[in-house]
């Protein structure tokens, strides 16, 4: 199940902070591919080198945000963006929502940092960040409703199944991984950043609603 769009008729602004961060996303891949393994190396974040140099290597955990393993990943994450990242910036408001992605994003990185610090893995990709969008999202526009390609056929469902269904298969996903003899050695995906980084946008956006009194948002059908 791929999702395809969402419903943007309350949409109020143009999303130009989403747009930036997907801009600025695609020019740090092309980076990495023309500055190959060095490049990957120097700006992902390696939790065993960040756990020995933790202020020399701080710049590493915003530089990772932004970078990806392969054209599919990038490709993957900025859909997700594209998608979601919209109305989430209407809702909060340009700077407020940087700040809420850039938090979400170290969040991630944490949550998965602190499982092992020993790993020498290079960690990267916007998933993280993405995925307190997605948290934002499912509290702010539950019953929006949103295209999805199933098989061969495009469908619309509530967001609160799509994300929700998304964040089912990341929670096994992670308890599969943490089940593994070394969980991480291998490198593959960071459930638990996914995890990290969609809590945080839950628990934020939680908050930001209580305080501005911001009701949930519905969308007609797509």
């Amino acid at each position: 199940m791929m999702p395809l769009g969402d419903d943007n008729t309350g949409r109020k602004s143009v999303p130009i902070v989403t747009y930036l961060l997907i801009a600025i996303n695609v020019i740090v891949f092309l980076l990495e591919m023309s500055g190959g393994e060095e490049f990957i190396m120097r700006w992902s974040f390696v939790p065993s080198r960040f756990a020995a140099n933790p202020v020399g290597d701080s710049v590493t955990i915003l530089t990772s945000m932004f970078m990806h393993g392969g054209a599919f990943h990038l490709f993957g994450n900025m859909l997700y963006l594209w998608i979601f990242g919209d109305n989430v910036e209407d809702r909060f408001g340009k700077i407020p929502f940087l700040l809420f992605y850039l938090i979400c994003g170290v969040a991630a990185t944490f949550s998965q940092f602190v499982s092992d610090t020993s790993i020498s893995i290079p960690n990267l990709g916007a998933s993280g960040a993405i995925a307190g969008v997605l948290g934002a999202y499912i509290l702010l526009y539950p019953s929006g409703k949103v295209a999805v390609l199933v098989g061969n056929v495009v469908t619309s469902m509530p967001a609160l199944v799509v994300i929700g269904m998304w964040f089912v298969l990341q929670f096994f996903s992670t308890l599969s991984s943490m089940a593994e003899t070394n969980p991480g050695e291998g490198g593959g995906v960071a459930y638990l950043a996914h995890m990290g980084g969609f809590i945080a946008g839950v628990v934020i956006t939680f908050i930001y609603k209580g305080i501005s009194g911001t009701p949930s948002g519905t969308r007609p059908t797509v």
